[in-house]
């Protein structure tokens, strides 16, 4: 069988610089917090929690002190700043540059009291960070359903979580200007996350099956998994290697292995070694 990595596939580049700094930390022999995990994927996560990466919650945050704590690619909000100052807690600052931007920009928008709106998922880590930034005044929506358009005030300003889809944000923007809203539209999604679902649909039709490696946990990978299964049925889901079933698979067939933005190469590279056992 031919068997092909997706060269668009695995970590962005901040989940990869995050995963860096965390190892790079570790070289160093002392213990190392990680707040969350580094990354959706339980593989990843365990190989880290191998090398000594202790991953930790927000209420276990609070009973440190003296120690050093990673933050991820997410970013926080600003009472985890705060926190560190207090219980003397040095901080691996590891958010991604484009999150940090945003951060910045729904703050500058707070202090001139704008009526803030972010699209993005509740509960995310980095919608919670971005939430911060306002004193948890901004209204997050995932869905336009959500929002009681009617009743919003006549000028926001509106926010997407990075990750999110760019067509999904710009039909959100058209609604509320067709609604008679005055849209203040900042798009901070990255590129780089918000393509892949473009570059996956060209992928997943160039052979008869597709293999997508990602961690349950993710949604970014959710959301790519059903991009590649609508392209192309032949798509299955795995985590690991050794969900692989042999009877997906006729000699003969051009196979095409791709994941999340969090899944790392080297289980793609460990999905491929097995499927040419076959």
């Amino acid at each position: 069988m031919q068997v092909t990595i997706d060269k668009n596939s695995g970590y962005c580049f901040g989940v990869e610089f995050a995963i860096k700094m965390a190892e790079d930390e570790m070289e160093n022999k002392e213990p190392l917090y990680c707040l969350g995990d580094i990354v959706h994927n339980d593989m990843e996560v365990k190989r880290l929690s191998e090398k000594g990466l202790v991953v930790i919650d927000r209420e276990q945050l609070q009973e440190l002190s003296n120690c050093k704590v990673l933050i991820r690619a997410h970013g926080e909000p600003p009472e985890t700043y705060k926190l560190a100052i207090e219980n003397n807690i040095e901080l691996i600052d590891a958010s991604c540059p484009v999150v940090l931007k945003l951060q910045n920009r729904i703050k500058n928008s707070f202090d001139k009291e704008d009526n803030i709106y972010i699209y993005g998922k509740h509960g995310h880590a980095e919608v919670i960070g971005l939430l911060g930034q306002t004193n948890n005044k901004a209204v997050v929506f995932q869905d336009i359903s959500e929002l009681d358009i009617p009743n919003l005030p006549k000028n926001i300003t509106l926010y997407s979580q990075t990750t999110k889809s760019t067509d999904k944000f710009y039909e959100i923007n058209e609604i509320l200007r067709e609604n008679g809203i005055t849209v203040n539209t900042n798009d901070t999604i990255c590129r780089q996350v918000s393509n892949r679902d473009k570059e996956l649909r060209k992928f997943a039709e160039k052979f008869d099956k597709i293999v997508f490696v990602s961690g349950t946990k993710s949604s970014n990978g959710k959301v790519l998994y059903n991009v590649c299964k609508e392209k192309n049925p032949n798509t299955h889901f795995v985590s690991n290697a050794d969900q692989i079933e042999s009877d997906w698979f006729v000699l003969g067939n051009s196979v095409g292995i791709c994941g999340a933005t969090s899944t790392p190469l080297w289980l793609m590279e460990q999905v491929r070694e097995r499927i040419l056992t076959f």
